[in-house]
């Protein structure tokens, strides 16, 4: 195997090329990523920027791949998945230390979460295969069994946000269902996914079934996703990309799953615990806002306005904005200087519609840290209400009744999720039964079972993920019909 060009990200030696067949290797161009905690100072490193040409390799190696680990057992491949889970334990604190810096994510909770989290993906799909058993059934005289076959090479694109995370939760359904993966990150936040392929190769993923390839979204990933030889298209991101990917997806009749974003509603009720209620709402500004499950629109019954907003703002005083690898910093800095003018522009715009700004509201000097922000708007039709801003800016609406509870609710074209406080079983089971959203939680939240479906409504997304929907999308499904009184 031939070795791989690293740079040193803080003692962490990194491979900043393409992983194709097995083998790495570069390109003739190469694009920056610096790290958020200090913009101006901290380049990490130059990346292969990949192109068509990379794009032609690495679906053609997944090809070659795909012959070897599509026909590989659910038991060896299951095997192989845990020794990388295992492998992704051993390595936690370089993948931290490496997204901290490139990503901004702070390193706290990439260290006790999101890394672990990882590497249960893996496990958890491992265990999935192996436990699985073909529907099986008697009708019209002839044995029915449904089988699952691996689909072929997938390409799986991933967000700047949670990097490390996001892949391993779209990469380990995938390569778990039999098939040869190309993996796409992005290009604000390409590091970890570098350490990934490294330990895929490691655990002993066969030469092709795990592809690695780098560069920009409108120039490799694009004809990645353009490929005819490509038999699944997983994404996560914008609507806008998602629109082009499913036009893509459509041409060469290629079934595409797509999670793309959300404005979820965080619904509290009078009868609710307040200071948890209170206290969840203020923590939405979590990874300064870049989640997309956060319930940044806050909807609070009108007789508990004042005392909800005074216990929000106690809260909100709490957070600690400050160098991502600090263990007493909350909220981390944007991820990148335009992400950081996007979220501002989505202010100014909001200020000059009337809408009051109650908190926040400006970038701080010196760093890509933004004041966690509440805007109260005029209108539930106004921009900060019905777009996403992924950033730390909530906005906060009052209600009178269950009724017009979830008429707020349901009022944007998203629907990923929802949050409910409320201190009535029967009224958390209505409101949850009447929101149109993938997931809703109901005093708590971020709390999953990873064999449910996840994915959204409206334009939030297509298809679902987690558990054995995840791998029947990986697979595709065959019924074998065998006449009862055939002879052995």
């Amino acid at each position: 195997m031939s070795e791989p060009l690293r740079a040193d990200i803080d003692g962490v030696p990194v491979p900043t090329g393409h992983l194709i067949g097995g083998e790495w290797a570069g390109s003739a161009d190469t694009f920056e990523t610096r790290s958020p905690l200090d913009w101006d100072n901290l380049h990490l490193a130059d990346i292969a920027r990949g192109d068509s040409a990379t794009a032609a390799a690495a679906v053609t190696a997944a090809a070659s791949g795909f012959e070897v680990w599509g026909r590989t057992g659910v038991v060896q491949r299951a095997e192989i998945l845990h020794r990388l889970a295992d492998l992704i334990d051993d390595n936690n604190d370089e993948i931290a230390q490496v997204e901290c810096l490139d990503m901004g994510f702070l390193e706290k909770s990439m260290r006790l979460r999101l890394v672990a989290r990882g590497a249960l993906n893996f496990r958890t799909y491992a265990d999935l295969i192996v436990a699985h058993e073909d529907r099986l059934w008697n009708a019209k005289g002839m044995t029915n069994v449904v089988q699952r076959m691996p689909a072929g090479p997938a390409v799986v694109i991933t967000p700047w946000n949670a990097p490390f995370m996001l892949s391993t939760w779209k990469l380990a359904p995938a390569l778990a269902a039999g098939n040869s993966v190309i993996h796409k990150p992005a290009e604000w936040s390409p590091l970890s996914a570098a350490l990934l392929a490294e330990l895929a190769l490691e655990a002993g993923l066969p030469a092709g079934a795990y592809n690695l390839v780098q560069g920009i979204g409108a120039e490799v990933g694009a004809a990645l996703v353009a490929d005819p030889r490509v038999r699944r298209i997983s994404f996560t991101g914008s609507p806008a990309t998602g629109r082009l990917i499913g036009k893509a997806a459509a041409d060469n009749i290629v079934p595409f799953t797509a999670e793309l974003g959300g404005k979820g509603p965080l619904i509290v009720f009078a009868d609710a615990d307040l200071d948890a209620a209170a206290h969840r709402a203020a923590w939405q500004f979590d990874d300064s806002g870049q989640v997309c499950l956060a319930g940044t629109r806050l909807l609070v019954e009108d007789s508990i306005r004042a005392p909800f907003l005074e216990r929000f703002h106690h809260h909100a005083d709490q957070l600690v904005l400050g160098d991502s690898r600090d263990p007493a910093t909350d909220i981390a800095p944007l991820a990148h200087p335009d992400h950081r003018r996007r979220v501002h522009d989505f202010v100014e715009r909001s200020r000059t519609a009337g809408d009051a700004v109650v908190r926040g509201g400006r970038p701080v000097d010196g760093s890509l840290h933004y004041e966690p922000t509440l805007i109260e708007p005029v209108s539930n039709d106004s921009e900060v209400v019905q777009s996403e801003i992924f950033g730390p800016v909530l906005t906060f609406q009052t209600f009178e009744d269950e009724a017009e509870a979830i008429q707020l609710a349901n009022s944007t074209r998203y629907g990923l999720s929802a949050i409910v406080y409320t201190g009535s079983r029967e009224r958390a089971e209505r409101v949850a039964a009447a929101v149109r959203s993938g997931l809703v939680w109901v005093n708590t939240f971020l709390v999953r079972d990873l064999t449910a479906p996840f994915g959204g409504c409206g334009i939030s997304g297509i298809g679902r993920e987690g558990g054995d929907y995840a791998l029947d999308f990986h697979s595709d499904l065959k019924t074998v019909m065998i006449l009862d009184d055939t002879t052995s």
